[in-house]
């Protein structure tokens, strides 16, 4: 290993990426960007990431809410807050899969939603990040909502983790069992009580994690309907239940910060606070499009904060386009994990944590729908720009309503969303070549994924929605072309 300190390997995060100092040249590797590892001096740091259900891009007062969230707050002023960091999929568990194995759920399987009585869940064949990390004399626990499967063999301890306390999926499902290990210790848990419980169980285990380097996956379950908190929250916000359920969320994240400090484990800790995907019927998208569900960047854009004291630089703000598909290749390369046998979806953006920029990617990001088994793309991102190439019959703003059928659209809109945020102002006319590019470069992705999703590709090939469909809405199907919502210009 290389004799870097913590602080060089940050200086040499920021500097030119000609000095190769974190990364190596990027490879293909079946349509697939592949990053190296970063070596770090003496002990390897210890790793805690924090996921809300629901929580929308705007609903910390980092990101400009007037919801009271001190401790993230401290978190982003002492460390780097990303702007542009979109979920995996818009819906849980494809997306905490997507976190967890740095591939689209697309890819590794996952479902968009686990139900009580389904019998599967994330593929045994998928390796998490706790694998990884487990693998490198990492002490792993799982806190909170799992979501990837509540059979014994899904289940975290089954996946790489050596303890779990937690629920196996959203509050909204019933019944919904307290299980310690792969052991149900309550049959209908108290759901007022969670994050106080979770917050409990993760205090302890960082009291009890001190003679080995160790991974806390933390995994909140508000602010998901149906939104609660516990007695000495509840009905204390002037923004409602929801203010409720975040402040509480806010206090948990300053309890575990606190337990950092007070074991002299911040200095060697690096803590990250994300979303799942946008939120639902509550909660702020901010300037962004749509909700939870849908593939507008309301139902993809979520806050993530990173902290490590004397590490990450105070107060940065990043504006790289990152995704929650890079959690794991960049938290494997600080901790010089091996990554998985399995091409990965994410890039390493240590860099961009560490206030510098990350290569270009060589692949665009691909916006699978959250309906209809997942299967369903729609639209693709590179940098800045925003291709829809398919949309619903049904508009899709929250779930509830059937999607209809995923329609091809034959004018693909472009967002430049750096200018447009909103995705207000289809600009595909101006920029004909980033089109053009960017469709050639979905064509040459979908041959890397299972069949499942080269026929689903393939089936939406042959289903072009009407040339009256106007840019943004709902697709018409094409046999209303010239119908009564004909558009003569």
């Amino acid at each position: 290993m290389s004799e870097l300190s913590r602080r060089n390997f940050v200086i040499s995060l920021g500097a030119s990426l000609g000095q190769m100092a974190l990364y190596a040249e990027p490879q293909r590797k079946e349509g697939r960007a592949v990053t190296a590892h970063a070596n770090l001096a003496g002990r390897r740091p210890n790793v805690v990431v924090m996921i809300c259900d629901d929580i929308g891009w705007a609903d910390l007062g980092c990101y400009g809410s007037n919801l009271r969230t001190p401790n993230l707050d401290r978190m982003a002023g002492e460390g780097v807050r990303l702007t542009c960091f979109d979920a995996g999929h818009p819906i849980c568990s494809a997306s905490r899969a997507a976190l967890l194995t740095g591939r689209y759920a697309t890819r590794s399987g996952a479902k968009p939603v686990y139900f009580p009585q389904d019998t599967d869940g994330l593929a045994l064949d998928e390796q998490t990040l706790a694998n990884l990390l487990h693998a490198c004399d990492y002490r792993t626990m799982c806190v909170g909502k799992w979501h990837l499967g509540s059979a014994p063999q899904y289940l975290p301890t089954r996946r790489g983790f050596n303890s779990y306390f937690g629920v196996p999926y959203s509050v909204d499902m019933r019944p919904l069992p307290m299980i310690e290990g792969d052991r149900i210790i309550e049959e209908h848990t108290d759901r007022s009580m969670l994050t106080p419980r979770y917050t409990e169980a993760a205090v302890h285990f960082i009291e009890s994690s001190s003679t080995q380097p160790f991974f806390l996956y933390m995994a909140f379950s508000y602010p998901h309907i149906p939104i609660d908190a516990s007695p000495r929250f509840k009905g204390k916000s002037p923004n409602g239940v929801y203010g409720d359920a975040v402040e509480e969320i806010d206090w948990s994240v300053g309890q575990v910060l606190s337990t950092l400090e007070q074991n002299n484990l911040e200095e060697n800790t690096l803590v990250i606070f994300t979303g799942d995907h946008g939120p639902w019927f509550q909660g702020s998208p901010g300037v962004h499009r749509g909700r939870k569900g849908t593939t507008y960047e309301g139902g993809f854009r979520v806050p993530f904060v990173a902290y490590w004291k004397g590490t990450l630089p105070a107060g940065h703000v990043s504006h790289e386009w990152t995704s929650n598909l890079d959690v794991l290749p960049t938290v494997a390369s600080i901790c010089a994990a091996k990554l998985p046998t399995k091409p990965i979806d994410g890039v390493d953006i240590s860099a961009a944590l560490a206030g510098g920029q990350i290569p270009e990617r060589l692949d665009p990001i691909l916006y699978f729908a959250g309906m209809r088994g997942g299967s369903d793309l729609q639209c693709a991102r590179q940098g800045k720009w925003k291709m829809r190439l398919a949309q619903y019959t049904h508009e899709t703003y929250v779930l509830g309503g059937p999607p209809g059928d995923n329609l091809l659209l034959e004018r693909p809109e472009l967002y430049d969303l750096e200018e447009d945020p909103g995705e207000s102002y289809d600009v595909a006319s101006l920029h004909p070549e980033i089109v053009t590019q960017m469709q050639q470069k979905v064509e040459d992705m979908i041959p890397t994924f299972p069949e499942k999703i080269v026929q689903a590709y393939a089936r939406l090939k042959q289903s072009p929605a009407s040339t009256t469909t106007p840019a943004g809405a709902a697709s018409r199907p094409a046999k209303y072309a010239g119908g009564p919502y004909h558009f003569s210009g």
